[in-house]
């Protein structure tokens, strides 16, 4: 059962996951022990999937993201398999997700600039066999987190 404790641990743990565990118990009113076996115990239940750094894009050369939009005429097994395994191998490509309408998937592609972008299109269309591609560039970030809403936990 998740409580308030455990959603005010898991908001903290997602703006700072480096938190030592004495400070997370401070901050919600829990003894190091107590705080620490719920930390353990939301990570047993797969409420904490894993911790990571998020790297600072603009310094690490990424600064520019791009929307790439698939439409394909082909929605067999073995089409998504040759798709799953084109996306997979380019690690620029940091996010897909299939949809529903009149778009099949969203593709979100980080990049060192614009230009970039015509290698993984070589690299997609070489790879898999697509009806439409078209691409759009962010030109402004006006919300990213990567926070969840705990809210809705129950």
């Amino acid at each position: 059962m998740i409580d308030d404790r455990d959603r005010k641990i898991l908001d903290l743990l997602q703006e700072n996951a480096s938190l030592a565990v004495s400070e997370l118990a401070d901050r919600v009113n829990l003894s190091i022990s107590a705080c620490s076996r719920r930390i353990q115990r939301l990570e047993d239940e797969g409420y904490i999937a894993r911790r990571v750094v998020l790297l600072d894009r603009p310094l690490m050369g990424l600064p520019t993201t791009m929307f790439v939009i698939v439409r394909t005429a082909r929605h067999s097994a073995d089409w998504l398999e040759q798709f799953r395994k084109a996306i997979t191998d380019i690690p620029e490509i940091v996010e897909v997700h299939r949809m529903t309408g009149t778009i099949d998937y969203i593709l979100k592609i980080v990049l060192p600039r614009v230009e970039a972008y015509d290698d993984i299109y070589k690299t997609l269309v070489e790879k898999v066999e697509f009806f439409d591609i078209s691409a759009s560039v962010s030109m402004e970030v006006l919300k990213a987190t990567t926070a969840l809403p705990t809210r809705y936990l129950r």
